[in-house]
């Protein structure tokens, strides 16, 4: 080691000459954790996706199978048709229904003026977002009301001095009446033209919305209007999401206008209450 000359001073330079080994070593750990931190957090928040997206798709299905099991249930209660009642909302109102001039040459007819050779039945459905809505007891038939009552329930028909329409409603258990004077095929859209309501592909009543048709368990395609009135036919309208699985029904009509039926507009003075 070479001396010092007097008079010097020894300067320790470690600090300056840059980092050591050990020091460039500690930091090259610390990146790589923190490097497997952000991988672990990347992956964490990859695995959150996933059982969220399932958990959407549940609860989707869930709602729709809550809505099919609560409209299937067996002990909703059999209305004055024999047909269970829809407890949900009205789409729209009843009397909205054009007000006694004919409709697609469908007339309304006063209670004495009855001529029924054709009289059959459909069963229809609307989904609303998922939340099912009825077609109200009343539709086609104008007012004043007779409102009678059958094994509790209320049955609308036309009194003396109003009239009904060859398609109309009596009672909120979505059952469509076709009594008619003449065999021909009636559609969807003529009901809905009595009723004075809108229906199209994007469109039930106030409605509005992508519509799904279901007929007799088949997927309709084309214009819900065309839907042909068929004897004991099914008809199922999905307005918007989710789509409600198609509700397959058996049903039978009863009592004053039940199947077999000809003269069902009793007037206020024959008809029982």
């Amino acid at each position: 080691m070479r001396a010092l000359p007097v008079g010097s001073t020894f300067v320790d330079r470690t600090e300056d000459s840059g980092p050591t080994s050990e020091s460039a070593d500690a930091r090259t750990t610390d990146e790589i954790i923190e490097r497997d931190d952000d991988i672990g957090r990347s992956q964490r928040s990859r695995m959150w996706v996933f059982p969220a997206i399932a958990a959407v798709v549940f609860v989707g299905f869930a709602v729709a199978t809550y809505f099919v099991l609560v409209s299937k249930d067996p002990k909703a209660p059999k209305g004055p048709e024999g047909v269970a009642i829809q407890n949900v909302p009205d789409l729209a109102a009843a009397d909205s229904t054009v007000q006694g001039t004919p409709v697609n040459g469908i007339t309304c007819r006063p209670a004495m003026g009855q001529n029924v050779k054709f009289h059959i039945h459909q069963h229809v459905t609307v989904f609303v977002n998922g939340e099912q809505q009825r077609i109200p007891a009343g539709v086609g038939i104008t007012k004043p009301w007779w409102i009678q009552k059958i094994d509790g329930f209320p049955f609308i028909n036309n009194s003396t001095k109003s009239c009904v329409y060859w398609l109309h409603t009596h009672a909120n258990d979505g059952i469509i009446h076709l009594e008619s004077p003449e065999s021909r095929t009636f559609t969807l859209g003529d009901f809905f033209d009595v009723w004075n309501q809108p229906l199209s592909s994007r469109q039930v009543g106030p409605a509005k919305g992508p519509v799904t048709a279901f007929v007799d368990g088949k997927r309709f395609a084309g214009d819900p209007r065309n839907i042909a009135l068929t004897d004991h036919g099914v008809i199922q309208l999905d307005v918007g999401v989710p789509v409600v699985p198609f509700q397959p029904l058996e049903f039978t009509v009863k009592n004053v206008c039940g199947d077999g039926t000809l003269s069902c507009s009793p007037t206020e003075t024959t008809a029982g209450s």
